[in-house]
């Protein structure tokens, strides 16, 4: 049954609030998420390698062909959030999605070792987009749920949440790392088949987390459409718009059947505060002679206020979120051009072991999982005593200081490529593509690092914002708006190779050739760098004339 929007046993409410949600239930869905975040990346971190070493596609093909499947991955979720609050429910989607997940690793196992040799290819990529769409279901969904678990009108609960944001990273990343260490060592030394079989045997375990602390946790059922309640406002702004707001009203709707004009210093029963911006919006919500006299609201003439700043919020959030775009075309690089940057450099530990060069992921989830204890434990509570804000800086701050840390990303791996072109110059090896550059692959650490420390700071900040700044009607379409920047950032990624592949080639030069000696790397390293300073120069301004979500009869702003 579902009582109260939550799914449990008919005990009463008070005391199942009591059992149910907190670290308690949290911590199964960390555990599922980590040995979900295993699986993707011990696939997502080799597969150029496999693209280009055993289905022998060009290395520009190649990572294209990533960058496109990542940002389907990434993109889905947009839908499988709108099945979760219009249909299923968060719990279920999960169930679902996870069902399909398991579906194509096993699919994708078999394309490595019983399908016949003419068939895999085909059926490698099929395996690949039916996980896409296991991952659209699951990704936006399993933070959320996790998130949901926490009580934010209890003020330790609350400092919870903030505190399980970072935690949640952290365990993200021990998953992404166990599996660029252990996984593709198998896939690289072993064979694919048992590489991409541990893969599977995790998802396996994933689905067995989920279901072992099913009593402990807070479910919440549809909440209906939040696209429908989204269009029925523009469609009513568009309807009214010739309605003066001064002199052309009787009224304002507050919903809850109750219609009245706002006198200022009134206590009004709404959740969100009224705001400023977009003012046009607000003619969704005045009562003219049309509504006055109709017997029942017409929700596509007549919004309720909080309808209308919910809309609000989400157009906030549209330019931080075309500001992110820029970090996610930053981290594409390290499961394409980083790794194979790496593999032309010398990899030996001693003198029997050789690292795999897409082990050299490790690095930066080493650095996240490094970093969020000390910024969690030490960082956050120095600047507290300084800000006085819960979080040490606001949200806006962290993302803000991970997109600068990331365009210094690309400044370094842009001098480190050139040096390792200078060497193989120095040796003769420009036309030996397959040989050993003479120079050590710790080369590459520090832009490894500084990928980890933007990570930290900008994507665990857009998890936050897009959780907290959202309505909790629409907290799943946050989960899935944060989720695609990642996918769009990689189509966007896509297109850049694609731009500079036709202009350097126009040129006579190519700049992303397969032999990376002969190539400039380091150019196209370069145009992202400058592409990330425009795009942070950008950021600020919008950062700058941000409003956060207030709630209605709290004079403090809500989060920030």
């Amino acid at each position: 049954m579902i009582d109260n929007g939550l799914e449990g046993t008919k005990m009463p409410f008070t005391q199942r609030k009591k059992c149910k949600g907190g670290w308690n239930a949290a911590i199964f869905i960390i555990f599922v998420e980590v040995a979900e975040r295993f699986t993707f990346f011990g696939l997502a971190s080799n597969l150029i390698m496999y693209l280009t070493g055993v289905l022998h596609e060009p290395t520009s093909t190649a990572a294209k062909n990533v960058n496109t499947w990542i940002g389907v991955s990434y993109v889905f979720p947009i839908v499988g959030a709108f099945i979760a609050d219009s249909y299923l429910g968060r719990f279920n989607t999960i169930l679902v999605a996870s069902s399909i997940y398991c579906t194509g690793m096993v699919l994708l196992t078999f394309s490595v070792s019983v399908i016949p040799l003419h068939y895999r290819k085909t059926s490698f990529f099929i395996a690949l987009y039916i996980l896409a769409v296991g991952e659209g279901g699951h990704k936006p969904c399993v933070q959320t749920f996790a998130a949901d678990q926490f009580d934010e009108k209890l003020p330790e609960e609350k400092r919870a949440k903030s505190s399980f944001f970072n935690w949640w990273c952290f365990g993200i990343m021990a998953g992404a790392t166990s599996a660029t260490l252990v996984v593709v060592y198998m896939e690289d030394n072993i064979s694919w088949a048992v590489g991409f079989g541990t893969l599977t045997s995790a998802l396996g375990v994933s689905l067995a987390m989920l279901m072992l602390g099913i009593k402990r946790y807070k479910k919440q059922g549809p909440l209906g459409s939040p696209y429908t309640t989204m269009v029925q406002v523009f469609v009513a702004a568009a309807r009214k718009w010739r309605v003066d707001e001064t002199c052309g009203k009787l009224g304002v709707c507050y919903g809850d059947g109750r219609t009245e004009v706002h006198v200022e210093g009134q206590p009004v029963t709404r959740t969100l505060a009224h705001s400023n911006q977009f003012r046009f919006l607000d003619k969704a919500s005045i009562i003219d002679n049309i509504d006055a006299s109709s017997q029942s609201r017409n929700p596509w003439r007549l919004c309720t206020l909080n309808q209308v700043e919910e809309v609000k919020l989400v157009l906030h959030l549209i330019p931080i979120w075309l500001c992110s775009l820029m970090f996610a075309v930053v981290a594409t690089n390290f499961q394409t051009y980083f790794t194979k940057q790496g593999s032309t450099m010398i990899r030996s530990i001693g003198p029997h072991f050789q690292i795999p060069a897409a082990s050299l992921q490790a690095l930066l989830g080493l650095t996240i999982m490094i970093t969020i204890p000390l910024y969690d434990q030490v960082l956050v509570p120095i600047a507290r005593k300084f800000s006085g804000h819960h979080s040490g800086i606001t949200l806006l701050q962290r993302v803000g200081i991970g997109l600068s840390i990331s365009l210094l990303a690309m400044v370094v791996a842009a001098l480190v490529e050139a040096k390792r072109v200078r060497i193989a110059k120095q040796h003769d090896l420009i036309d030996k593509p397959e040989a050993i550059v003479p120079m050590s692959v710790w080369w590459l650490l520090p832009q490894y690092i500084l990928c980890g420390l933007a990570e930290v700071f900008t994507f665990v900040g857009l998890q936050e914002l897009f959780y907290d700044q959202m309505p909790e009607s629409l907290r799943s379409l946050g989960a899935a708006a944060y989720i695609s920047v990642i996918g769009v950032g990689s189509f966007i990624s896509t297109a850049i190779i694609s731009i500079v592949q036709a202009i350097s080639s126009s040129c006579g030069e190519k700049w992303l050739g397969n032999n990376l000696n002969r190539a400039h790397l380091d150019y196209y390293y370069w145009v992202i760098a400058g592409l990330c300073t425009l795009n942070l120069c950008v950021y600020i301004g919008i950062a700058m004339r941000f409003v956060y979500k207030k709630v209605e009869g709290n004079d403090t702003v809500a989060s920030k």
